[in-house]
């Protein structure tokens, strides 16, 4: 009976080594906590993994930018709204990799060195998830709407379709003053960002944040290109338009099916 037992538990703890290999390598997913250091100084960001990620192969990646409310410097709060929150009402929708960095208070997205946090946040998230440098995308709200026109401007042919929501290329109170036969700005923030990128544009028609008339020129002026352009008003609906803009039914399977051409997805 002894030497029965003995086997049993000789029996059980080799099955335990055996499947501890296998438990050990399990990969993490859902909302992660990463930091980037950029210019010796540590910022914390997120990254949403599928649940059925896999190293076997590599994965369209998101980066998308959050509003003014957000900014801070605890890694968290940032998940809080937008497409953070638009995954944790189905994550199903999200087949992709989501990279959620942080901006500092104070700070803006369209300027360094914020610019570098959000480019660096990417490449690192693409280095260890197996992000696809074809399949990269580019979407941000309010602040992150004007982060993501200018990181599309700066980096033209990097992201595979971009969508910016209630954001503009002029700050609120110079769009309220800008002359409506002016629309230099939006020609030359167009033009540098090019017509390969297709874009979706969405705003609130009631917004009194950001001028609604700040995505009606760069919509009129991407089109002037003769790219790929998507423009979305939602009518009556203030600042807050991204909650409908991260729902509409297609809009996930439209910015996935985005893809650049192999020669191009090398650029910086």
């Amino acid at each position: 009976m002894r030497v029965v037992t003995r086997r049993l538990l000789s029996c059980l703890v080799l099955l335990a080594v055996a499947a501890f290999p296998a438990l050990a390598k399990k990969a993490e997913t859902g909302f992660l906590d990463r930091t980037v250091t950029v210019s010796d100084a540590t910022y914390k960001y997120q990254v949403f993994v599928p649940d059925n990620w896999s190293p076997k192969k590599s994965w369209p990646i998101i980066l998308f930018l959050h509003g003014a409310g957000e900014r801070g410097d605890d890694g968290l709060v940032q998940t809080e709204v937008g497409i953070a929150t638009a995954i944790r009402l189905d994550r199903s929708r999200f087949p992709a990799i989501v990279v959620i960095p942080q901006c500092r208070k104070n700070a803006w997205w369209a300027a360094s060195p914020m610019i570098d946090v959000a480019m660096q946040s990417l490449e690192a998230a693409a280095k260890e998830f197996r992000g696809d440098s074809r399949r990269t995308y580019l979407t941000g709200l309010s602040m992150g709407g004007y982060g993501t026109w200018a990181i599309a401007e700066k980096y033209p042919g990097r992201f595979a379709a971009i969508a910016p929501i209630c954001g503009g290329v002029l700050m609120p109170d110079r769009a309220r003053a800008q002359s409506p036969d002016d629309n230099a700005p939006y020609k030359k923030a167009a033009t540098e960002i090019g017509s390969k990128t297709p874009v979706w544009i969405f705003h609130g028609g009631s917004d009194d944040t950001v001028p609604v008339t700040e995505s009606r020129r760069m919509n009129e002026a991407m089109k002037a290109l003769g790219g790929e352009v998507h423009y979305t008003e939602y009518p009556g609906v203030g600042h807050n338009s991204w909650d409908k803009a991260y729902a509409e039914s297609e809009f996930v399977t439209w910015l996935l099916s985005k893809s650049l051409p192999a020669k191009a997805s090398g650029q910086k």
